[in-house]
């Protein structure tokens, strides 16, 4: 599962530097899917992976005292964060924007279409 927290994070690094985006767009249906996080647990544990590039968060604090973080995930996701941001600022710089608005839509449709299809 270490790789799988990594990978979470170091692409949602990627995103959040491309786009702008990576807590509730990636890491969360990422924890979902390949973590087979419940949905509340997923969310909580993403906003604990942010705490640290982002700071101390109210949410994370009380999803952490319900028993909905998992804070080795959490913390193995910011890491990859940090350097995945660097990684997708630095893509973005070489896109154009009518690169970066399509990329972003198609990924935003792919994440829809998943979440629907999976919803029971």
């Amino acid at each position: 599962m270490i790789w799988i927290y990594l990978v979470i994070g170091l692409a949602a690094g990627v995103l959040s530097g491309l786009f702008g985006v990576g807590g509730g767009v990636l890491i969360v249906p990422a924890l979902v899917f390949l973590a087979r996080m419940p949905m509340v647990m997923a969310t909580g544990t993403s906003l604990g992976a942010l705490v640290i590039p982002v700071g101390i968060a109210i949410g994370a604090w009380e999803y952490h005292r319900r028993g909905n973080v998992n804070v080795t995930a959490a913390l193995l996701i910011a890491l990859g964060l940090a350097i995945g941001a660097w990684f997708g600022a630095q893509l973005a710089q070489t896109l154009s924007p009518v690169q970066l608005k399509r990329g972003f839509a198609v990924f935003l449709v792919l994440v829809a279409v998943r979440m629907w299809m999976s919803a029971r």
